[in-house]
């Protein structure tokens, strides 16, 4: 077993009383957790399990498959629920999974596997790829094109982020956290999980649908305040749209607990208004940077280091600098390379992130391939624009479009119908009013349809498919090019 797992067992000794998970009434101590792990890594040697697929719903089950995964010297493959159809048969396939837990009967029998009994299938694959020495787990990132990339990891990688990640909440004294996203996401995994079981904290976990998500945009915020206020979390992982939830229901009297103590989020662009909102509501919102090429977190804001709009400062385990296009370049933590691909070397990761530097605090400003250029040679980062755009009550989903064109144009999903014209062109109105002229929505349209993975307008985890919008409504922003800006849409 390596350095880094047995330094996590330690941890799980020290706590051995105390309660350390919880789903329903349910609580595993420390010891419980030990133990359950040991039996389940003996259950794994005798079916001969070599590369093992994940797909349970959250709950303490996941994690403790999890935990066994890693001691046993399986690779561990997460497998997202939000993942379509096409995309779940793909990771089994490319990573040459033999054992799944969890797997749905139509997608067992779809792609090979047999019952076993309880919740595990299991198959002979077909190929099994050769992956880097040394792999643990293989992480799924949707992207934005194409099928999703296998990002191969090491036990020490993902440990060592989430003692850093332990260190830097320490002062936060966090006893309880909420497993909000799913843990097959690695964020939720190294933060969510190992963090607070080196802290000695207790993970509250509870399966999706008691969360409020859905998929991978459905998102119920009655029931996610409810469970908030049934669980009184000390900490959170939030993507930013529900941090807009969090404080849109908050600042509609839907108080959120007061033991929170803790709110990391990351995992998109946040806007400053969005985060100068929270503070006015006393939320203890941290924003943070990562990338599962480098096994997630790389800068954090925290408690005694926070600067509101940045990602935060570097985190012990890594190196930021910036290359001379401004590309943040990442060292120090990061995976060992792609499945199927050349091993990644040491030294500087390209991060296809744009960002500056002031006083250790990096700040972003959008994907380096998103940026596009105006008819007059100005450089825009989307993003930017859109993560305002959506801080407007009646807007729920942005794209801004403006490459070689006089005029940037908006493509908007109304959070509710009906909703008038007029309503959304004064929600634009009053974004442009905070931005320079070069990079405002000029004009507007409202979307035919919601950006989802099901049309391949978004991906499966609410990514904006930009090749794909531009094809859309390729023919709407041809015909903007050819009118006149006194006769354009609105």
């Amino acid at each position: 077993m390596s350095p880094a797992i047995d330094a996590l067992w330690q941890a799980l000794h020290r706590h051995a009383r105390l309660p350390l998970l919880q789903q329903g009434p349910r609580h595993w101590s420390g010891q419980a957790i030990l133990d359950t792990v040991s039996e389940r890594v003996l259950q794994l040697q005798h079916l001969g399990a070599r590369r093992v697929a994940l797909a349970l719903d959250n709950g303490a089950e996941w994690i403790l498959w999890d935990l066994a995964l890693l001691a046993s010297g399986c690779i561990n493959v997460p497998l997202p629920g939000f993942f379509s159809t096409a995309q779940q048969q793909h990771v089994l396939d490319s990573a040459g999974i033999d054992l799944a837990i969890g797997l749905l009967p139509t997608l067992a029998a779809q792609t090979g596997f047999v019952p076993l009994g309880g919740e595990c299938w299991q198959r002979a694959p077909e190929q099994v790829p050769a992956v880097h020495p040394g792999t643990a787990k293989i992480t799924y990132t949707s992207g934005t094109t194409g099928q999703p990339k296998g990002v191969c990891l090491d036990a020490h990688a993902q440990l060592r982020v989430a003692k850093s990640l332990y260190q830097a909440s320490r002062p936060c004294e966090v006893k309880r956290h909420l497993c909000v996203l799913p843990l097959a996401t690695l964020l939720e995994n190294i933060a969510g999980v190992y963090a607070p079981l080196l802290a000695g904290a207790c993970i509250n976990v509870r399966p999706m649908a008691e969360i409020g998500l859905h998929g991978s945009s459905e998102f119920d915020l009655l029931r996610f305040m409810t469970t908030l206020r049934d669980s009184q979390p000390n900490s959170l992982i939030l993507l930013p749209q529900l941090l807009l939830a969090l404080v849109t229901a908050a600042e509609r009297g839907l108080s959120p607990p007061r033991s929170l103590r803790f709110i990391a989020v990351g995992g998109g662009h946040v806007a400053p208004q969005l985060l100068q909102r929270a503070d006015a509501l006393g939320l203890p919102v941290f924003e943070g940077y990562g990338l599962s090429e480098c096994a997630s977190v790389v800068t954090l804001n925290t408690p005694g280091a926070r600067r509101a709009g940045s990602s935060g400062q570097t985190l012990p385990h890594a190196d930021i600098r910036l290359a001379s296009d401004g590309e943040v370049m990442i060292r120090g933590v990061h995976m060992l390379g792609y499945l199927g691909e050349a091993p990644h070397p040491d030294g500087w990761l390209a991060s296809g992130d744009l960002g500056q530097v002031n006083a250790g605090f990096l700040t972003l400003h959008g994907r380096k391939k998103n940026q596009f250029v105006t008819a007059f040679g100005r450089n825009v980062n989307p993003e930017w624009v859109e993560a305002e755009l959506v801080q407007q009550a009646p807007i729920a989903q942005a794209w801004l479009y403006g490459e070689a064109m006089p005029r940037n144009v908006a493509v908007l999903v109304p959070r509710f119908e009906p909703c008038p014209d007029e309503t959304l062109t004064a929600a634009v109105a009053a974004v442009n009013a905070g931005l320079p002229d070069y990079a405002r929505a000029h004009h507007w349209l409202r979307a035919d349809a919601r950006f989802t993975a099901a049309n391949g307008l978004a991906t499966s985890n609410g990514r904006l498919r930009r090749d794909a919008l531009a094809t859309h409504y390729h023919n709407t922003l041809s015909a903007l090019l050819t009118t006149p800006t006194s006769e354009a849409l609105p």
